[in-house]
């Protein structure tokens, strides 16, 4: 079959030799209308170059986690458009295999309204270039989805936690519920009696359902996904700085779906000024 573009070239060729254009139309079996078209130029060029710009400098984002970042910086775009463009440029994720696990039973867990009234924590393992674990505390509040912090060390025993959660009480308040799993250093003797003195309840999920705890299971699949698993760290220190450097984007940058395409941040500052129009004496 002979394409658009030959049969052009074929007109033209004929016409030098000094055919005119009727009868050259005529021999290539083409409309005039067909020889004079100007392909338009390509209007999502611009829009492709910054989907592109995205996509390599977070290389865990998906098309639409793409979508919410151009809408955060401004960019009045159709999500369907973003998609086409997205996998126009080859750009999609490569899901990484998991492990299978049985499906336990589900139970939906309510989001609390009011910032500090639970945060959930848990424990997540690396290893530095010299093959030593990387011990990472992950502290999410449940209501603003914030990341309140993620505490790097390469052990983390029952009284370095207790110290850890009285310096972060003391930045940003007590919770009411701290809700974990049932690891050894939660339960232990040091961590009850702090809960018992701040006057905090300690809520342990039950064995083998992290469900009950889906908040910090979520945010930690992110945090391996788009850093653990993206950076290569030399040591303990270099872990700390790229680690904390991820957790601030997260909090700062990163749009979410589930808070209406805010940032945690955003969402947490917007959550406050709406329980000071409540509440306007507290």
């Amino acid at each position: 079959m002979v394409t658009a573009p030959a049969r052009r070239e074929l007109v033209r060729f004929m016409k030098e030799k000094g055919l005119s254009e009727r009868r050259s139309l005529k021999v290539a079996r083409m409309s005039p209308s067909s020889l004079r078209y100007v392909a338009a130029p390509d209007r999502n060029g611009p829009l492709k170059e910054k989907i592109v710009a995205l996509a390599h400098r977070h290389r865990r984002y998906g098309s639409g986690m793409i979508y919410l970042k151009l809408r955060q910086a401004g960019e009045l775009v159709n999500h369907k458009r973003v998609e086409r463009l997205y996998a126009e440029a080859g750009l999609q994720v490569k899901r990484r295999k998991r492990k299978k696990i049985p499906v336990s039973e589900r139970q939906p867990l309510v989001r609390p309204m009011v910032a500090n009234e639970v945060w959930s924590m848990d424990f997540v393992f690396d290893r530095s270039a010299d093959s030593r674990v990387v011990k990472c505390l992950t502290v999410v509040d449940d209501a603003t989805h914030e990341s309140v912090a993620i505490v790097v060390e390469r052990a983390i025993g029952g009284q370095l936690l207790t110290r850890i959660m009285e310096r972060l009480c003391r930045e940003r308040g007590y919770p009411q519920v701290i809700r974990t799993d049932n690891g050894k250093e939660f339960c232990g003797k040091a961590m009850l009696q702090w809960c018992h003195d701040n006057d905090v309840k300690l809520r342990l999920i039950e064995p083998g359902k992290p469900n009950q705890n889906a908040y910090i299971e979520s945010f930690n699949g992110r945090f391996r996904d788009e850093c653990l698993n993206e950076n290569w760290f030399l040591n303990l220190h270099h872990a700390r700085v790229l680690i904390e450097a991820w957790r601030r984007e997260y909090n700062e940058e990163r749009p979410k779906r589930a808070l209406g395409g805010l940032t945690p941040a955003a969402y947490a500052g917007k959550l406050a000024n709406t329980m000071a129009e409540i509440n306007p004496g507290l």
